[in-house]
């Protein structure tokens, strides 16, 4: 049985990429379809068995607040219109079992710093790390059912990683070392966008962490890295230096959402997958002139 109960959501960025839609709009409540991407990276949580939700956010973000709290005018007209499946999205969408916490970044000082803002939240415990940019689609286990269980065969620290092109290493965290299981290798060297010619290997870094409480520790003394940001690939790679760090390069697919083709790709694969919406759209796109 885990022990992990709490995930961290760092969602305060500005989301620049997409402007001028996230002007107004948190990037994060862009939907793939009919389903904000924070949702899907909470469903993704609540699926491996989180209960606490830890919202890291920025002074703009509260359309996501308003997502995860309780809608109490909209489920009043929903029953008193009889529209039953449509109260129960819009009730599950926080099940009666979940927590959700909201914690403000203040300043835009990178991931690390975000992560370092739920410390009060998070407490002396492992934690879960989701970024929701990353959209990761599976037919079985998620990904983070994937890194739970990894957790608990290997415990340490945990990062879900894939493999990329050596020519897009600038793009990411990139690890490198020994297997010591399928799909599993232990962290010998972790470095922050990289040039090519000096990336460790192939395996970069996606957004998806299992951390030991410690990381706290290493975060508060980590001086600003690339972007002059406090980079949470740093706090990593000295955590690695006192205890185990492990990387797995996780099953299922995933879309950049925090590009614009990734994004468009994730809608277009995941309407091609949606009950309702599936077979209207196949028709659709085989109409088009490509």
């Amino acid at each position: 049985m885990s022990t992990l109960k709490k995930v961290v959501f760092p969602v305060a960025g500005l989301g620049t990429r997409f402007l001028p839609a996230t002007k107004a709009v948190a990037k994060e409540m862009l939907a793939i379809v009919d389903k904000p991407l924070i949702q899907y990276a909470a469903e993704e949580a609540e699926k491996a068995g989180f209960e606490t939700l830890i919202f890291v956010v920025g002074r703009t973000k509260n359309s996501i607040i308003d997502h995860f709290d309780k809608a109490y005018e909209l489920e009043t007209e929903l029953a008193m219109r009889n529209k039953d499946a449509l109260l129960k999205i819009v009730k599950d969408v926080v099940p009666k079992n979940v927590n959700c916490i909201f914690v403000r970044q203040s300043e835009a000082l990178g991931l690390g710093h975000a992560v370092l803002c739920a410390e009060s939240a998070v407490g002396n415990e492992p934690f879960a790390v989701i970024l929701p940019d990353d959209l990761i689609c599976n037919d079985g286990k998620n990904c983070m059912q994937q890194m739970v269980e990894v957790f608990n065969q290997h415990g340490g620290s945990i990062i879900g990683t894939q493999t990329v092109a050596i020519e897009e290493s600038g793009k990411y965290g990139m690890v490198a070392g020994p297997k010591v299981a399928d799909r599993v290798s232990m962290v010998d060297e972790i470095i922050e966008k990289p040039q090519p010619a000096e990336a460790p290997s192939d395996q970069a870094v996606v957004g998806r962490y299992i951390l030991t409480p410690a990381i706290f520790d290493r975060l508060k003394t980590t001086e600003r890295g690339a972007g002059g940001e406090i980079q949470l690939t740093d706090g990593i790679a000295a955590l690695r230096k006192s205890e185990e760090v492990f990387a797995y390069s996780f099953e299922g697919t995933r879309y950049d959402c925090g590009s614009k083709i990734g994004y468009l790709q994730a809608t277009v694969e995941l309407a091609l997958q949606h009950r309702e919406l599936a077979d209207e759209f196949r028709q659709y796109l085989k109409q088009l002139e490509i």
